[in-house]
């Protein structure tokens, strides 16, 4: 077993995932610990022929990318393993390795060949793809996540090579326990499942979603630190109704519509069952990218008895919290001073809305129904307003206050005056130079984030907004802009970015040994992202630290969350440690090679 050394700063990183042992040494705390890869590879070797044991040994070796170093082999672990003269003589160091790739990777001019040769390293060499992201994250974000997984996605059936999850469809039902068991990993902390019905700004992509929980999971471990054999990508194929999909001769999913209904929630009560049943209580289940009727209603079903997050309600909602609160620094307010009004309230909108308001309330001593009244919410009809209740989602509802009908979105903001504008409705260019000047018209410093993806369905551009309000304007964006002088002053757009919190959520909710997630969790996790903008960044019109140290940001981030989980009881790791950041620095994954005995 890694140490235990309870309650010590300087415990082993398998104390903090529930006595995990750390069999691959993937823990920054075992970094300098030299490790035998024959204890994972003779266990899966079911013989006792030697000459046969040598041979599959190298082959596991060699092709396993958990263990495979390329030419940074030692010559003296090319004796002790039988590599000699399977590899060219030279001797790289990983630095160099990593040179080389990043100078390989830049020479593809399109995104989607510098996505597929990343994701063909991480299926040979899981080390140096993990420290290459790591060292050039700002770069490489944009490839492996969005914008570019959007197109792999679509392209999935086409680029497909090798696995990289596990695929549950209506076939399995009545089987997902038996599939389950035959992820060759077993000490699973965080699974990503999607089943494809609202991809990105995509639609329905289906089975080919699998590209999303894959992205979400290297995150994880670059970003986070979570171990990388301790994340489960999961795709549940219930059909598509994407008819140029069903009509692709390469489509790898089923070729049928959606499946509704009972049919569909009896396979997800299956699945969250088999889940438990197979890995615990403490394995965190993201739901990742389903369609709004669907995800609201899975979250609320089973976050009372599982431990679930919804990365596009609740992870959307930190994020956009956390800047609020960041942006305070601009304007010398408390929340409760502002009024907010939201441009669109589907699942990322509202989710947004209602942890503002818990924020709110938690700041100001005032029940969250009296917070939600400084909220506004506008839909594809216009303002909710409470005349329209009866044909309002459920979701909607708490946000229908008394004012008359109001269609436009200029008119909206004339009528309520709020101090935040926040869309999240994906209509392209939908706040326009009008909108933006009765902004600031109305306000000193108006904020303004427009957080639709991708760029095209961005409510506005980055120097629209600081030329429109006359480079006044807090701004923040969904997609990324280059920076924006504006009378020989430069801007830094912000990015909210999900990958800001999530990773460092999800590592918070490991070390603790959580075993529920809760809104003051989430709310610790804005705020401890809300922490990490200095004043620096302030000078530069930043609402949300730069991605170069988003390591740091992670592990405070989860510090927070696990500090929140001890203080509700929820947290099964025990005793508490008594420096949160640092443990949660040593639990981090370490993409340095180790030494093999």
């Amino acid at each position: 077993m890694a140490g235990r050394g309870e309650g010590s700063d300087a415990v082993m990183a398998g104390a903090a995932t529930g006595g995990v042992e750390d069999a691959y040494g993937e823990d920054r705390a075992t970094e300098d610990q030299p490790i035998t890869p024959w204890a994972v590879g003779v266990a899966r070797l079911r013989t006792q022929n030697r000459a046969e044991l040598v041979v599959n040994f190298v082959n596991s070796l060699l092709r396993d990318p958990r263990h495979n170093k390329g030419l940074s082999f030692t010559e003296r672990e090319r004796d002790a393993h039988y590599l000699r003269g399977l590899l060219p003589p030279v001797v790289l160091p990983q630095e160099l390795q990593e040179k080389r790739l990043l100078q390989n990777v830049r020479q593809f001019q399109v995104p989607l060949q510098r996505y597929m040769a990343l994701m063909d390293l991480q299926e040979r060499n899981e080390r140096l793809f993990y420290k290459l992201l790591v060292d050039n994250v700002e770069e490489l974000l944009p490839v492996v996540y969005t914008p570019t997984v959007g197109e792999a996605c679509q392209k999935y059936g086409s680029i497909f090579r090798r696995p990289q999850g596990l695929y549950i469809s209506l076939k399995e039902k009545g089987r997902i326990l038996e599939v389950l068991r035959n992820w060759p990993e077993k000490s699973i902390q965080v699974i990503v499942v999607t089943d494809g019905e609202r991809i990105l700004g995509l639609g329905d992509l289906g089975c080919q979603g699998m590209g999303i929980p894959v992205g979400k999971l290297a995150l994880y471990t670059a970003l986070g630190g979570v171990r990388p054999s301790a994340c489960l990508p999961i795709t549940i194929d219930v059909g598509t109704n994407n008819e140029d999909l069903l009509k692709d001769e390469f489509y790898i999913g089923l070729r049928q519509k959606r499946a509704t209904g009972q049919e569909y929630s009896e396979l997800l009560d299956e699945f969250m069952a088999a889940v438990r049943q197979n890995y615990g209580q403490k394995v965190l289940v993201q739901f990742e990218d389903f369609a709004n009727h669907n995800a609201f209603t899975l979250l609320e079903k089973y976050r009372a008895n599982h431990l679930v997050f919804n990365d596009d309600i609740q992870g959307t909602a930190a994020v956009v919290l956390a800047g609020l609160i960041a942006a305070q620094k601009f304007v010398s307010r408390t929340l409760a001073d502002h009024t907010f009004l939201f441009f669109g309230a589907g699942e990322a909108g509202t989710g947004i809305a209602e942890l503002v308001a818990l924020e709110i309330s938690n700041q100001s001593k005032v029940p969250v129904e009296e917070a939600r009244k400084k909220i506004w919410l506008v839909d594809s009809k216009g303002l909710i307003v409470s005349s329209r209740k009866d044909s309002l989602q459920p979701f909607k509802k708490r946000y229908a206050h008394e004012h008359e009908p109001v269609k436009d979105l200029l008119d909206v903001v004339k009528a309520i005056k709020p101090t935040a504008l926040i869309g999240s409705a994906g209509v392209g260019r939908s706040f326009t130079k009008e909108v933006i000047e009765a902004m600031a018209s109305i306000n000193e410093r108006p904020i303004i984030l427009a957080l639709s993806n991708p760029t095209s369905q961005s409510e506005c551009t980055a120097e629209q907004a600081y030329s429109w309000s006359e480079g006044r304007a807090i701004f923040g964006s969904g997609s990324p802009f280059d920076p924006v002088k504006y009378n020989d002053k430069l801007f830094v757009p912000a990015q909210a970015n999900n990958a800001c919190i999530f990773p460092g959520f999800g590592l918070g909710v490991v070390v603790s040994g959580a075993i529920r997630v809760k809104d003051d969790m989430v709310l610790a996790a804005a705020e401890g992202l809300a922490e990490q903008v200095t004043p620096e960044h302030v000078d530069k019109g930043l609402i949300y630290p730069p991605f170069s140290c988003i390591r740091k940001i992670s592990a405070n981030i989860a510090a927070r969350v696990a500090a929140k989980a001890y203080d509700l009881g929820l947290a099964s790791h025990l005793p508490r440690p008594k420096d949160l950041v640092k443990y949660a620095e040593s639990c981090m994954y370490s993409p340095i090679y180790r030494s093999y005995r």
